[in-house]
């Protein structure tokens, strides 16, 4: 269920998925309206902000009202792994939360970025599902591109063979 000022209905551990144009954020809902979140520096500043977060090697730990994080976004509450992992206890994860604002921690858009720290949070073991999806996608179109550069000198080897085949015929008829 989406969020909104006059819904809010997450509870203290609760994931908080915010989709930015051309990917999501995750902030940890920690209660009393406020989330704690893993940044990079620009991070909110549109096209130039995705390219930071990109770019950047260092992210701080935040803790911010949800509006602020949220802005205009459209946001929703997303226990994505419950399905599959148990959560953790809600006081821990938000105990182990609060600890971590201010820090700063090592950030790679590939390996550690604001939704593994916040399944970190939630189920001991981080994990990004948008990394997995991303990396699926390029290596199905890198499948893709390989695929039709095979197929595509396969038929220009087949088109090349006709070719010889039709002027093999007409040079062994005028030898006739």
């Amino acid at each position: 269920m989406a969020l909104t000022p006059y819904n809010p209905n997450a509870k203290p551990g609760d994931l908080i998925e915010i989709f930015r144009p051309g990917y999501q954020h995750w902030a940890l809902y920690i209660g009393g309206n406020e989330v704690v979140h893993l940044t990079t520096s620009g991070s909110d500043s549109g096209s130039f902000g995705v390219m930071m977060t990109v770019l950047s090697t260092v992210g701080t730990v935040e803790c911010h009202k949800i509006w602020e994080v949220v802005g205009n976004d459209r946001f929703q509450i997303n226990n994505l792994l419950d399905h599959r992992q148990k959560p953790r206890d809600r006081g821990v994860i938000v105990r182990e939360a609060c600890k971590m604002v201010g820090r700063e921690l090592p950030y790679s858009a590939a390996t550690y970025n604001c939704e593994h720290f916040v399944t970190g949070l939630r189920y001991g073991e981080p994990e990004s599902r948008q990394v997995q999806t991303a990396a699926t996608i390029l290596g199905v179109g890198a499948l893709v591109a390989l695929g039709a550069a095979l197929f595509g000198g396969l038929l220009k080897d087949e088109e090349e063979d006709q070719r010889e085949g039709r002027r093999g015929s007409r040079h062994r008829r005028r030898q006739q």
